[in-house]
């Protein structure tokens, strides 16, 4: 096991600084804005523990948070583990069915968050507001977070549920400890500011998070993402690091009259991840942020955010791989049932992996390798140097004609158009093919694009199987409750009929 500073998840909190040193910045909605202290987060996390366990709740017991970002969410996450118990964000923008199913899925004993959000709750689960009870649930005074073992739960966070009924990823202590200590911290003063808009429900906000606090640095956080609050906030703060879904910074580029009257020249490195990249965003990125550093982050809820990082010999990173695979995590390819060298699915094996998933024995042995291995279901690429690609998703794939299509591959070339700003492929049934592309196109600021244009660039500079065969003019591309593209709500866009 490599060596780590704490035992408790929620207690990986900086005192390397200062006890006055910035750690948050509640950047709310409403034009409000709260700071806090690194001292303000030890005292106010250790008023929660005590305050849950003043209610009577032993240790492993799952509290549920139900809330928009704000100070009370990463507070109340950090004081329930603390507390020795699981904390279990759940993503509010799931239908109120499936909510109820994941309060009731992991047991909870207590829902924590926000009025509007609570209202989602399945009734009879004790809850705290954070807009009514809050000051009377906190508990001051001195606390010692809870000695934890390594493998004993910290957190469940639950898959989306695009197929299905969403699963609770168990993540041990040790796990994000594990991620959280891996984290190589950019070489600049003490006390960067990160702009978290990402739900922290989900991993890829929530995980800058924590290691923003372990690094001492500090968080500007949104309660969620539009482009107008992260453009202002993000000049208003002087943020240097831009943490992001692509589809955020796409939509953020559009915006051409705010970003030109807003100064952001203190952002020094923008991270995307969660989800693939296009050159042409990168080339956008670059455009609007000259000087910023521009990363290509991956991961996995079931096996964390660590995985690639720079190559060993010091090769540059080409701009759309994800990186050379990291020292301390174990990577695979695998094609039709063996280990490959080029393309295939990834499996991988590190210190984050998962426990297991909540009452799933057996989506736990389909996920996970008998040599121990978490199967992503993830399709990369390996180049000669050892970078990898993100391909696209083992259940994405389609094939039309006898030919396999990604639809990634499809929309990273529409997206090498000048006049197309994001693209989003989707298959439908053919009788004849068994499937084919069609595209969801947001034309770039300007531009005057028509179908057959589409078509044609698609056909000139791709495999003819690739080329969309209907192409769809929108407006802005919608948003799951991950901010990636909800191509569910695309598919009930299609009209009926034949092809056009």
């Amino acid at each position: 096991m490599v060596s780590i500073k704490y035992d408790n998840q929620g207690d990986a909190i900086s005192r390397d600084v200062p006890h006055e040193a910035l750690a948050l910045i509640d950047a709310g909605g409403n034009g409000s804005e709260r700071r806090y202290s690194y001292g303000d987060i030890v005292r106010l996390s250790g008023a929660i523990a005590r305050g849950l366990l003043k209610r009577g709740l032993q240790r492993g017991d799952r509290v549920a948070i139900l809330s928009a970002n704000r100070a009370e969410f990463l507070l109340a996450f950090l004081g329930t583990m603390q507390a020795g118990l699981v904390s279990v964000p759940v993503n509010w923008k799931l239908p109120a069915e499936t909510v109820a199913y994941i309060v009731g899925d992991c047991d909870a004993k207590l829902v924590i968050g926000d009025d509007i959000r609570l209202k989602l709750a399945p009734a009879g689960v004790p809850q705290v507001s954070f807009d009514r009870d809050f000051a009377r649930f906190l508990d001051e005074g001195p606390f010692t977070p809870v000695k934890m073992q390594p493998e004993e739960p910290a957190m469940f966070l639950y898959t989306s549920g695009s197929t299905g009924r969403p699963k609770g990823v168990v993540l041990s202590h040790y796990s994000h400890l594990w991620a959280i200590s891996q984290r190589v911290r950019r070489p600049v003063p003490q006390g960067q500011r990160s702009l978290v808009a990402a739900p922290l429900y989900h991993m890829n906000g929530l995980a800058m998070c924590q290691t923003t606090l372990h690094q001492g640095d500090t968080i500007v956080l949104l309660p969620q993402f539009t482009t107008k609050g992260y453009i202002e906030a993000a000049a208003r703060h002087r943020v240097q690091f831009l943490t992001s879904v692509p589809t955020m910074i796409a939509m953020m580029l559009r915006e051409k009259e705010l970003l030109a009257n807003n100064d952001l020249s203190a952002v020094e490195a923008v991270r995307m991840g969660s989800a693939p990249i296009t050159q042409s965003l990168i080339d956008q990125v670059r455009g609007v942020f000259p000087k910023a550093a521009i990363s290509n982050g991956y991961g996995t809820t079931e096996a964390g955010p660590v995985v690639f990082g720079p190559h060993p010999d010091g090769i540059p990173q080409p701009e759309l791989s994800t990186g050379y695979p990291h020292p301390e995590v174990q990577l695979r390819l695998v094609r039709d049932g063996r280990e490959v060298e080029d393309e295939g699915a990834l499996e991988m094996k590190c210190g984050a992996l998962m426990t297991h998933y909540h009452k799933l024995p057996e989506a736990t042995a389909k996920a996970m390798t008998p040599d121990g291995f978490y199967r992503t279901n993830d399709v990369f690429r390996r180049d000669k140097d050892g970078f990898f690609y993100f391909v696209g998703r083992v259940d994405d794939m389609f094939v039309c004609g006898g030919e396999n299509i990604y639809p990634g591959e499809v929309e990273k070339m529409l997206e090498r158009h000048p006049g197309i700003h994001q693209a989003a492929v989707i298959p439908v049934a053919d009788e004849l093919k068994g499937h084919k592309p069609i595209a969801f196109v947001v034309r770039a600021n300007g531009a005057t694009l028509d179908e057959q244009a589409v078509k044609s660039y698609a056909l000139a500079n791709a495999p003819a199987y690739q080329h969309p065969r209907q192409v769809f003019f929108i407006d802005e591309m919608p948003l799951a409750g991950t901010n990636k593209i909800d191509k569910r709500v695309l598919a009930k866009q299609i009209p009926s009929g034949g092809e056009t």
